[in-house]
């Protein structure tokens, strides 16, 4: 691996690199796809693998592809809301091992807890989903306690019921994250904007976040995501994403604002850590020139070393000038449409997960 990567830096692939090589296939958009496509920057660079998923559009039809994360086993389990198939279990091959679900029309969210030497998701039904007329509907949100096969260990409903919403506050929970003690912290993305923190039961402990807030570093704009960040591990810190300010935000297990990191044209989904590095998908951006609006395809994946953006797997390289990041743009033959997020496996491959991708199962992205 590390010699693969030294050549590639040393023949100057510090961008992103499209071999030549001409193919018999077709990306996503109809264009002819390159052979041999690779993407990102410096020591990120990664080879991709367009049809990796080895599934019927029939049998198992992809709506979105909204996340996926990798279970103890090994095995890359996918949150989708297609009404057929919620969940999409593959093994690092491609191959489809199991599918279930039809009660997430919703589907958006998946987080892993290890408890006992046992895997558990938590599934996050965001509350919208497309009806049999192809218009938005919305219903309740949700978040739910299973196991990987999927029995219902319990449900989280909305917050009115436990006096934290008024009625007619809206609850579209989008992620939800697992702390160090098995606290639960559920983001509100796409209704209240708040983290709301439950214990391991999922009874309520306390809420932060939301909107016009004195101390505007707790204000969150689309608080699409949520992790936890155990880099230092003597002092781990909730991560929520900010989307429509185009930043993550870091505060203490119990709420308390640290730090905030901004990423300039990118508005990232959660993000999700491994080593040292904090990758993100990036659902939109903007072009040099003009506009766009949500619909149009801008997206792309960002790679941090620590604080610092080091690829963009997608998009343009990153820029620093006087230590200050620049913005960065989608690659105009569009490999990686909206970035909704990144699973990280052993190797250090990814597989990118695709909102708004015409149907697309997800894309491997083999680091080379």
């Amino acid at each position: 691996m590390s010699t693969r990567r030294n050549f590639l830096k040393k023949t100057g692939l510090a961008t992103a690199a499209i071999a030549s090589t001409p193919s018999f296939g077709f990306n996503i958009l109809g264009n002819a796809a390159p052979k041999d496509e690779i993407l990102g920057h410096g020591d990120y660079q990664y080879k991709v693998h367009r049809e990796w998923a080895q599934i019927s559009s029939i049998r198992n039809p992809i709506l979105n592809c909204h996340e996926m994360v990798m279970d103890s086993k090994g095995r890359l389990i996918m949150m989708g809301d297609h009404p057929k198939n919620n969940i999409l279990i593959f093994d690092k091959s491609g191959k489809l091992l199991d599918y279930w679900g039809t009660a997430y029309p919703g589907g958006h969210g998946l987080s892993l807890s290890k408890e006992g030497g046992e895997d558990f998701l938590l599934l996050t039904d965001s509350g919208w989903y497309l009806n049999k007329l192809g218009k938005w509907t919305k219903h309740n949100g949700r978040v739910s306690k299973t196991t990987t096969d999927g029995r219902v260990v319990f449900d989280i409903g909305h917050p009115q019921t436990i006096g934290v919403y008024k009625p007619g506050d809206h609850f579209c929970p989008t992620e939800t994250a697992v702390g160090p003690n098995g606290d639960i912290y559920v983001a509100d993305g796409y209704g209240m904007d708040y983290i709301i923190q439950y214990n391991e039961k999922g009874e309520y402990i306390r809420h932060w976040g939301g909107k016009d807030n004195v101390d505007t570093n707790y204000n969150l704009s689309n608080a699409h995501g949520v992790a936890i960040d155990y880099r230092d591990k003597n002092n781990p810190l909730v991560v929520c994403t900010s989307r429509n300010e185009q930043s993550f935000k870091w505060f203490t297990l119990d709420g308390k604002y640290v730090k905030t990191l901004h990423l300039p044209n990118m508005q990232v989904c959660r993000p999700v850590f491994d080593d040292n590095n904090l990758y993100a998908g990036v659902c939109w951006s903007q072009p040099k020139v003009g506009k766009t609006t949500w619909k149009e395809h801008t997206g792309f994946v960002t790679i941090l070393e620590g604080d610092t953006v080091v690829s963009n797997p997608g998009g343009t390289a990153p820029e620093y000038k006087n230590g200050t990041l620049q913005k960065s743009y989608q690659l105009e033959n569009k490999p990686i449409l909206h970035g909704h997020d990144v699973c990280v496996d052993e190797d250090k491959n990814l597989y990118i997960c695709q909102w708004n991708a015409n149907k697309t199962a997800p894309l491997k992205l083999e680091r080379v």
